[in-house]
């Protein structure tokens, strides 16, 4: 099966505008993102989904593709499936790797791909990995995902979930969801076209549209752990971790 993977990158962030440009050493984000995302062996193309020129240029600086969309996308998502209709014809299998995770590698994307494969019942696949401590337990920011006993997502909240009585039992119980998905072409597809739901827009999580509409999300349990960059707070943590502060 043929898979890619499809970057999302808006430049008009409401927390971090031109954040897709902005400067990790010698890189800009998006390139880090690019390159890691271009390690992956199960997929065969990477490509920049966006809707600013901008970008499309800084992607070409360094050698990789780009694709301008429609600037009116209400989501990631949304952006993805454009690319994937028009410039991926022959793609069974799609990566959505957020723009703002440079933490991602090739091998989480071999994970949600090979997730697919083996799994034909699944619609969609993603990751998650335990956690620990209450702050990030009750960081509405750190989505948590349930599971059924087949590896099944069964929620994603915001919350906490689930709500374990013992404080004891607490560590290592929760799975924290980590930002990448991968689809069956055919159903990402239909997954743009699916009436909105209310979980999903209770929660702000567009994954709970899948599970309230009825399909499958499959998810794997990954050893690391990835860092998103909403702000700049959390990119000066990012360049503190990758040794790259400015201080």
């Amino acid at each position: 099966m043929k898979a890619a993977v499809v970057i999302p990158a808006r430049y008009a962030s409401t927390r971090l505008p031109g954040k897709p440009l902005l400067k990790i050493g010698s890189k800009t984000l998006i390139q880090m993102v690019y390159e890691n995302a271009s390690a992956a062996q199960l997929a065969d193309n990477v490509i920049v989904a966006t809707d600013d020129e901008r970008i499309v240029k800084a992607v070409a600086s360094f050698g990789g593709t780009a694709r301008m969309t429609r600037p009116d996308h209400a989501c990631g998502t949304d952006r993805i499936a454009e690319v994937v209709r028009n410039d991926l014809p022959d793609v069974d299998l799609v990566v959505n790797v957020q723009g703002d995770e440079p933490d991602i590698r090739g091998t989480h994307i071999d994970a949600v791909v090979a997730l697919l494969v083996e799994h034909p019942d699944a619609d969609m696949s993603t990751l998650a990995c335990r956690m620990s401590g209450e702050d990030a337990m009750n960081d509405p920011n750190q989505v948590k995902v349930v599971l059924d006993r087949a590896g099944r997502a069964l929620y994603f909240s915001r919350a906490p979930v689930p709500f374990v009585r013992d404080a004891a039992e607490r560590d290592g119980t929760f799975l924290g969801h980590l930002g990448i998905y991968g689809y069956r072409r055919k159903f990402l597809l239909k997954f743009t076209e699916l009436e909105h739901t209310e979980l999903e827009r209770k929660e702000r999580l567009e994954q709970l549209r899948a599970l309230e509409h009825g399909y499958t999300i499959r998810v794997g349990i990954s050893d690391e752990t990835v860092f998103g960059i909403d702000t700049l707070e959390d990119l000066e943590r990012f360049k503190v971790k990758r040794g790259m502060s400015d201080a």
